[in-house]
């Protein structure tokens, strides 16, 4: 199983491992990753892999079962099973979609309804709710969301049981993504602390360490996708 080194520290840009493995299809599998592979509406990160001898352009990261799988720019020849090599994401990218990423919690605060889909990218991001009726005020919603931001609360996280989990449903806003279990505990982020916590709920992904350092944001279109579903879009400003 690949350490997800990007779990612990959200900030590491660089680490130093070994090659486990190749996929069928050329992926190359670590033992330790700062790389975050696609998954619960987060892309996979990119960057560079270099070795004694090569260097590779990573274009994306996936999961391999309990692995996790760099894929290399079109051409290049891998490293071999064993090698030892050094990743260095490309922050830029990373950074931008943990702000995105952490803004989408809140955007779930200021609109508290079912949430059942979402996307994250570098410039922009998108929630779906379970909305029958648009917003009255857009406005409203965003200046209550960059309120939130504003307050610049500390972001952690936290980890429960499956069981604990079960017993907790509502901590689950997500009616189409399943939160990431199968290990026997789930993480928490929570946004806040104390009297000032403002969410909690499950993810297995990447968030800045405070909501100041998300930045202000806007929101875009509001679209109807289905009888019940809405589209909110948010986008960060610079």
């Amino acid at each position: 199983m690949t350490e997800p080194l990007f779990r612990a520290d959200a900030y590491a840009r660089a680490c130093t491992t070994r090659v486990t493995r190749l996929t069928e299809t050329g992926g190359v599998v670590v033992a330790a990753s700062v790389f975050y592979p696609t998954g619960g509406g987060q892309p996979g990160d990119s960057g560079t892999l270099t070795w004694d001898g090569g260097r590779a352009a990573v274009l994306d990261t996936r999961k391999d079962g309990d692995d996790i799988a760099l894929i290399l720019e079109q051409g290049a020849l891998p490293p071999a099973p064993g090698t030892e090599v050094t990743m260095t994401l490309d922050w830029e990218r990373r950074h931008r979609h943990m702000r995105v990423h952490t803004a989408l919690h809140l955007l779930s605060v200021v609109i508290p309804l079912p949430v059942t889909g979402g996307a994250i990218g570098a410039d922009k991001g998108r929630l779906d709710f379970d909305m029958p009726e648009a917003p009255e005020d857009k406005h409203a919603l965003e200046d209550a969301l960059n309120a939130l931001i504003a307050r610049d609360l500390p972001v952690s996280d936290d980890w429960i049981t499956d069981d604990e989990l079960d017993a907790n449903p509502g901590l689950v806003k997500t009616m189409s993504v399943s939160p990431p279990r199968g290990q026997g505990r789930v993480r928490l982020v929570r946004i806040g602390d104390g009297a000032e916590q403002v969410d909690l709920q499950p993810c297995g992904g990447t968030h800045v360490a405070t909501t100041g350092e998300i930045g202000r944001v806007t929101i875009g279109k509001i679209e109807k996708k289905g009888k019940q579903n809405r589209r909110v879009s948010l986008l960060l400003v610079d």
